[in-house]
């Protein structure tokens, strides 16, 4: 697309979404009215909200397996929970060092699948997180540990430990990803790895900036990857191509989905196949920032295609694929967290095809997004004293 056919596009777009992704990456908060509890589209909406806390720059939230208990990462480098029946905070301790700054910080929380006792004690748990190196370097690492929980409000890590690290550390606080997700099956660990705004890394397979990596859950990598034969880090590789990860998930079928934020335009939602390529920085649909063109996806091109993008952005800053029983008209469906644009975006999966279907905007940036045990959907704003919401049919 070019350049001016860009700006047609944006002018014809309602003023909500006008929001590039330089702006929707910063951390800035967004301009809303404070005491209301939540601003969206209208009487069509088809849930309610009730507010459950207010966190400090939350980046992730995730529930626990076999308990109403919601885990939230706060990018300065605290991890907090909440009972969100009764609406108790507690906090974990022994949490790493964090670089924190810019887009960096604590990062994702997820749980090893299968360990699903009523008590939060005992788990394994996995952080992901900015880590500094030598020099004015920095990037992703993730870690486990055992959550030991001797009081309600109070729980720690024990021994804890790093199992994977970003290569190579590089400048800059920018497009770490780190977002964790196993596969269905319990048995391996998907890490997305930003490019860390460095761009040609991405198509490099002998580093793990802009891939995604497939790790069996002690942070080793995967029998059976696309790149095994050659060892190192390129073992780790499930695919590559990839510019900032923000949001990833299986569908029901088995199938991995991951939302990533473009330059200029262009943000991607894709489907996840070993080996693909994904074709960042020598595809997109956007544009780079100072304007320079970058050539679009063309189905002739060598690199695997977008299932849908959006220009103007929707600046994702989470993402779920919905499979509750509380919203039916969700089921399947892939439920995105705005940040630029302001909005929850439901995209309707179909086989390997996509399209959205509704787009309901909230006063405020939105930056996380959970699946409760009853099929309620929490959401969470994104920087300083952000609400943390509970939606629910009307």
């Amino acid at each position: 697309m070019t350049r001016s056919a860009r700006l047609l596009a944006a002018l014809s777009t309602p003023a909500l979404l006008l929001a590039s992704c330089a702006n929707a990456e910063t951390g800035e908060s967004a301009a809303g009215s404070e005491g209301e509890i939540v601003a969206t589209t209208g009487p069509a909406t088809p849930f309610r909200t009730s507010a459950v806390g207010t966190f400090e720059e939350p980046w992730a939230i995730t529930f626990a397996p076999g308990t109403a208990t919601l885990f939230v990462t706060e990018k300065s480098g605290k991890l907090k929970f909440v009972d969100t029946v009764t609406g108790t905070v507690g906090t974990v301790s022994g949490v790493p060092a964090v670089d924190y700054g810019g887009q960096g910080g604590l990062g994702d929380v997820a749980f090893l699948p299968g360990e699903t006792s009523a008590t939060l004690g005992g788990r394994t748990i996995y952080l992901s997180w900015a880590e500094a190196g030598e020099g004015d370097t920095r990037g992703a690492a993730v870690g486990r540990g055992k959550l030991v929980c001797p009081q309600p409000t109070a729980c720690a890590l024990e021994g804890f430990s790093v199992i994977w690290r970003q290569t190579p550390k590089v400048t800059g606080r920018g497009h770490y990803s780190h977002r964790l997700a196993f596969s269905p099956d319990g048995k391996y660990l998907f890490v997305a790895s930003g490019e860390r705004q460095k761009m040609a890394p991405a198509q490099d397979t002998a580093v793990t900036l802009g891939k995604i990596v497939r790790l069996n859950p002690d942070g080793t990598p995967a029998a059976g990857n696309p790149l095994a034969a050659k060892g190192g880090v390129s073992a780790e590789i499930w695919s590559m191509g990839h510019r900032n990860i923000l949001g990833i998930d299986w569908d029901a079928a088995g199938r991995l989905w991951e939302v990533e934020h473009g330059p200029a335009g262009g943000d991607e939602l894709n489907l996840v196949k070993p080996g693909a390529n994904y074709g960042w920085p020598v595809r997109s649909n956007g544009e780079h920032y100072n304007g320079d063109p970058i050539p679009d996806h063309e189905p002739s091109d060598g690199f695997a295609q977008p299932a849908l993008s959006w220009t103007p952005v929707i600046a994702p800053g989470d993402m779920l694929i919905y499979s509750g029983a509380l919203f039916p008209a969700w089921q399947g469906h892939a439920l995105m967290a705005g940040l630029g644009s302001q909005a929850l975006v439901d995209v309707a999966l179909d086989g390997e095809s996509a399209r959205e279907a509704a787009r309901y905007g909230f006063e405020k940036r939105l930056r996380a997004l959970a699946q409760g045990p009853d099929g309620a959907v929490y959401v969470a704003e994104d920087g300083k004293g952000a609400r943390l919401f509970r939606l629910t049919p009307r």
